[in-house]
């Protein structure tokens, strides 16, 4: 029923779970979430990451580089491209800017960025990106970069409406929400949340981190994205099925290397 396009399962506190990352697949399922994007933040990490879900074909997964990480993790391109051909990887990300924590390395997160828009075009994979605080320059290199041709999503968004809009219609890209959108301090998240159409919408947790109301303050995890999936339902008017069969459609729509489950 539900799809929790986005989330670092690689993170997880398995100590939660009994030791035992099965168990978060099967909380996941119990919750009614069918499919789990699994994105890389790191090339280091990645290895570890694809072997950790290999046994799952509920997970489909990312490669790519963190913009908060690019200061520690020089960006290996023929690496990237490498794990972008690879078959069971369905988008390429997370990737982005970041000027609210990261500022100083503006030109160094730039350049990453457009090298990941360049692969992405070059593998026919959307792309997943990170943006806070550098609307323009996530839209211009977007833009420049010819990302209308691979296709991609606003991850986690909290930004602007303005910028949403733009991402929709000159880019052809989706709007991913997280559980910050059920947050008593997220008022104007909501709004944007009305505003924009169904059908450009993603859901998501990004778990470990961001657990929706009721679960704020506690570890996230895959299984929560269907309290996300309850938050856009209520702002919106809509039932609860409705939210997961259209963010569903627009998952497979999107990310269509990941063939959905028999």
């Amino acid at each position: 029923m539900f799809i929790d396009s986005h989330c670092h399962l690689d993170k997880l506190d398995l100590d939660l779970f009994d030791g035992q990352f099965a168990n978060v697949i099967a909380h996941a399922k119990a919750a009614q979430v069918e499919r789990m994007l699994c994105i890389g933040v790191t090339l280091e990490e990645f290895p570890a990451m694809q072997a950790l879900v290999a046994d799952y074909p509920e997970v489909v997964i990312s490669c790519g580089a963190h913009p908060l990480y690019i200061a520690q993790h020089e960006l290996a391109r023929e690496q990237l491209l490498s794990y972008a051909k690879q078959t069971n990887v369905v988008a390429i990300g997370e990737t982005g800017l970041d000027y609210y924590y990261a500022a100083e390395n503006k030109a160094q997160q730039q350049e990453s960025f457009r090298y990941h828009v360049e692969v992405a075009c070059q593998v026919a994979k959307p792309l997943i990106i990170h943006t806070r605080d550098a609307q323009h320059d996530t839209l211009a290199i977007l833009r420049d970069g010819g990302a209308q041709r691979c296709g991609g999503v606003l991850h986690c968004f909290t930004e602007s409406l303005e910028m949403a809009e733009q991402a929709i219609e000159q880019l052809g890209f989706y709007i991913s929400f997280s559980g910050i959108a059920s947050f008593a301090n997220a008022k104007a998240l909501r709004e944007v949340v009305k505003a924009l159409p169904l059908e450009r919408l993603l859901i998501e947790t990004d778990s470990p981190w961001l657990a929706p109301v009721p679960h704020r303050g506690k570890p996230n995890q895959p299984a929560y994205v269907a309290d996300v999936a309850r938050c856009i339902a209520e702002v919106k008017g809509l039932s609860v099925e409705q939210v997961a069969a259209q963010t569903k459609a627009n998952f497979y729509q999107l990310f269509s290397h990941a063939r959905p489950l028999d």
